[in-house]
């Protein structure tokens, strides 16, 4: 059975889509079987594997909101082992459709019943926000990512998401467990990327990752060319940070790399 990652954080632009399809490509290309799931409106982890789904492709959406199969939303990607469940514009309203349905909370947990066998991995490429649909994710899910960027601000929302967390543990999936904390767009030019480093592995050292994301140029660039680094450029530092995840991740799960 597939171990399913939500990939959280309400604070937009700290690396959750790169690290979403990045350490999916890496795991895919190690021969595991990765489903991606898209569940952020802007799609962002869709064409960044290549998927472009128009208005009438079956997405995320139409499984927690109209009840379709979760295999019937699933594509195929260029990389091998790699499968995305696409995002499309219609996933703006299902917070209000979903409003007054029961088990609205559970919709996406529901859903993935129908492919959580078929992967031996789901990521969750969640929104920038605490709403109902990211909240779904956390119910779905085994565990959890927290990618946090090597900047102040970005450290202003984690207790809130973490107090989220121990909410959704405690009221809804008591088997939630989070994954790690993920350090990314670091640089060790900055001394303030270096003081957030510290201060995250300080205060939250059991569960910070030891892998560190550097910020580059070639992972910001790949997403433009619908490609996971690892296809866009495999001698490139991107890749390797992200396959390292990938590695320490194995053996977080008990893996053998």
């Amino acid at each position: 059975m597939g171990k399913i990652v939500a990939i959280v954080n309400q604070k937009g632009g700290v690396g959750k889509t790169t690290t979403a399809v990045n350490l999916a490509a890496s795991l895919a290309l190690l021969d595991f079987r990765v489903l991606l799931i898209d569940a952020d409106p802007q799609g962002n982890a869709s064409s960044g594997v290549g998927v472009y789904p128009d208005d009438n492709t079956i997405s995320i959406y139409d499984c927690i909101v109209n009840g379709k199969m979760a295999s019937e939303a699933v594509v195929e990607t260029k990389t091998p082992n790699l499968f995305v469940m696409p995002a499309t514009i219609h996933l703006v309203g299902a917070e209000i459709e979903m409003i007054n349905f029961d088990r609205r909370e559970y919709r996406m947990k529901d859903a993935l019943t129908d492919v959580k066998n078929d992967y031996d991995f789901i990521f969750i490429d969640c929104a920038p926000s605490l709403g109902l649909v990211t909240l779904n994710a956390l119910v779905a899910s085994d565990s959890v990512i927290i990618p946090v960027q090597c900047e102040y601000f970005a450290l202003e929302g984690l207790g809130k998401l973490l107090n989220t967390i121990r909410i959704v543990q405690s009221n809804m999936n008591p088997n939630l467990s989070i994954e790690g904390i993920l350090m990314t767009m670091y640089t060790n030019r900055y001394k303030s990327a270096n003081a957030v480093y510290e201060d995250v592995r300080f205060h939250c050292r059991d569960i910070v990752f030891d892998t560190v994301i550097t910020r580059t140029v070639r992972l910001s660039e790949a997403p433009s060319y619908g490609q996971p680094i690892a296809v866009y450029d495999i001698k490139s530092v991107g890749h390797v940070n992200y396959m390292n995840l990938a590695k320490e991740f194995l053996l977080k799960n008990g893996y053998t790399v």
